[in-house]
């Protein structure tokens, strides 16, 4: 029997690279709006680079799940990390606004790659008893890299100047693709050069049909993924594409009002993650997913027809507080129902569902905030996103799907046929 100092070696080891990755993401993410503005002094320049990413999700996704799946992911996980570095320090170089955009689309053909990729080692390096805490823990590490992350991106630009801090982050990247190194190959001699020659258009279909046979005879976490995937995800972003004109023309408040209410979305996402991290043992995987998703729900639902800072504020908690559970929960239940062996092509061709109705949501939001007014298009979003909030709470804790999140007793479960 493992003592838990040797079990949470190499997970902890894991969550420490992906920690530095993210708090290098988010200096990366503001510098980069920052040098593009200076650039060219045009908000549509920067809101291109938002564009960027559902397109290279969508060009990547449809793919690459062919590729993961007959890959060493640590290989892989480790050369998107120092491709991805290698991309980033060429940023800064040139002046050309083309020539950025280019390379921020390969970037992030790069990140739509590796998430799916290292959703999959994760699932074959933790045991399914240790996968909610590791959930937990991981989501409270995301909350406090996208708090100081922000603040280390500040403190650089006081110093220095956003390039050095798009440095910092391509150092990033590298130092955490150093530690996947000290990280344990799983899939050593699994991997033969020739299952990579293989792979062709013939190849992609049948890939593609494999993940729909899977899903078809399992129904019930297809309906979970979607549901979860457009509440969470889709409409979120949509209704997020309008947070700052939502704020500053509907509810009248100033450039600082509304950083003070970033800061109290960080505030929630740093104490309900570290809440998480205390009870995940004790509350059920169903009760995660449902609840927090509807937190968040409800949440968005208080600043949609929020009057004042301080009711808006109230909002931004709210939900800020219940993602990290939503999160949390459904990793783990995405872990423990989806094939370690189809993983990688699940995961993309999710990721490829996802950008696309992302896209098409965002649009949609913006049009109605352009044609009809800023405001109904916020509320509507919002009101779509809890009664969709509400159908997956009901699915989750349908008392006939209670064995969906009991604690499996494989290193992967196959979903049972529906």
């Amino acid at each position: 029997m493992k003592s838990m100092l040797e079990s949470w070696k190499y997970p902890s080891l894991l969550l420490f690279g992906i920690g530095i990755s993210n708090v290098g993401a988010w200096i990366y993410f503001i510098a980069l709006n920052l040098i593009v503005l200076d650039m060219t002094e045009s908000a549509l320049a920067v809101s291109i680079l938002y564009l960027i990413r559902p397109i290279a999700a969508m060009c990547t996704n449809s793919w690459s799940g062919s590729f993961i799946d007959r890959m060493n992911k640590r290989s892989l996980m480790i050369g998107l990390h120092f491709s991805r570095a290698f991309l980033i320090f060429l940023l800064p170089l040139f002046d050309s606004l083309i020539y950025m955009y280019v390379l921020v689309f390969l970037i992030n053909m790069g990140n739509s790659a590796f998430y799916p990729t290292s959703g999959t080692y994760i699932a074959k390096l933790v045991p399914p008893e240790m996968r909610k805490r590791f959930n937990a823990v991981n989501s409270l590490i995301g909350s406090g890299a996208f708090m100081i992350g922000p603040a280390i991106a500040g403190l650089l630009f006081l110093i220095g100047s956003p390039t050095s801090a798009i440095y910092i982050n391509a150092g990033a990247l590298a130092i955490a693709g150093l530690v996947m190194l000290l990280m344990p190959n799983l899939e050593k001699d699994s991997f033969m050069e020739a299952d990579i020659e293989r792979i062709s258009w013939k190849v992609l279909k049948q890939d593609w049909g494999v993940v729909i046979t899977f899903y078809r005879k399992a129904l019930y976490v297809l309906a979970i993924c979607l549901l979860f995937s457009v509440v969470m995800v889709v409409m979120a972003t949509a209704v997020d594409s309008l947070e700052a004109a939502f704020a500053r023309v509907v509810l009248g408040l100033s450039e600082s009002d509304y950083g003070i209410l970033v800061s109290v979305a960080g505030a929630g996402i740093i104490v309900g993650a570290a809440i998480n991290v205390i009870i995940v043992k004790r509350v059920a995987n169903s009760i995660m997913i449902g609840v927090g998703t509807l937190g968040v729900g409800v949440g968005y639902l208080i600043y949609a027809f929020s009057g004042t800072f301080a009711i808006a504020a109230v909002g931004f908690f709210v939900l800020a507080f219940f993602i990290a559970f939503a999160n949390a929960g459904y990793t783990t239940f995405y872990q423990n129902h989806i094939p370690v062996d189809l993983m990688g092509r699940v995961g993309s061709i999710n990721g490829f569902i996802e950008a696309s109705l992302t896209m098409f949501a965002t649009i949609v939001v913006g049009v109605a905030a352009e044609w009809i007014s800023i405001e109904s298009a916020v509320l509507g979003g919002v009101i779509l996103m809890v009664l969709l909030g509400v159908v997956l709470c009901a699915c989750v804790l349908l008392p006939s799907k209670k064995r969906y999140y009991e604690m499996p007793n494989a290193h992967n479960v196959v979903a049972s046929h529906d």
